[in-house]
């Protein structure tokens, strides 16, 4: 009599179970209807670049023999780790990017320093997609450059050299003190070109 009661009672448990489990089950089945998961696309950081003003480099700096439209965004910084004078850092706080800036007299080696910066802009040629050139020419202040756009994930995503091609060589290359990452970085891209275009435009010797 036990052992048949017992028997009856472990059946109806099971069978309760069961109908517990279908009913949970089919309400599963019937939350996941209409709900089609799809991947997200990977987000990045906001960045928004500071606002803009020029002052003369040359009201920091009269002794040295360039001149330029200066980003009050960016702070000269004199290079002391070279023994070569006039080189300078022009670091923008804000974004955390450098303009290396370096300067040499010629001495009848013009060919060898646009060599030499020719061969610094390619070195990134293995990791930049594309590199387009633009031609700069002021006669009128005896300015003569060429201004490059390391497109793709580069260390240096911007670089020009500017001569009068008988006294003076300048160069400037821009880098992000980061890992190069093209679409999250592409606003300071974009804000220290406009920077860099300023500087060749404006640019002069003294």
């Amino acid at each position: 009599m036990c052992i048949s009661f017992l028997l009856t009672t472990f059946v109806t448990k099971m069978q309760r179970m069961r109908k517990i489990l279908a009913i949970i089950a089919i309400g599963l089945a019937l939350a996941s209807c209409g709900k089609v998961s799809s991947p997200r696309p990977y987000g990045y950081y906001r960045i928004t670049p500071p606002d803009t003003a020029y002052v003369p480099f040359e009201a920091q700096y009269p002794s040295y023999p360039y001149a330029f439209a200066l980003s009050q965004n960016a702070v000269v910084r004199p290079r002391t780790d070279v023994a070569e004078p006039y080189w300078i850092n022009l670091y923008y706080p804000a974004l955390d990017a450098t303009i290396h800036c370096s300067y040499k007299p010629v001495h009848n080696n013009l060919r060898e320093l646009t060599n030499d910066a020719l061969e610094f802009v390619y070195r990134n040629a293995s990791f930049a997609s594309a590199i387009p050139e633009r031609d700069y020419t002021h006669p009128e202040v005896r300015v003569y450059g060429v201004l490059f756009d390391l497109e793709g994930n580069t260390a240096s995503s911007c670089q020009f050299f500017v001569t009068d091609s008988t006294n003076h060589f300048f160069r400037a290359s821009v880098y992000c003190n980061c890992p190069p990452n093209a679409d999250s970085l592409a606003p300071v891209y974009e804000y220290l070109r406009k920077d860099v275009i300023k500087m060749v435009e404006t640019f002069e010797w003294k």
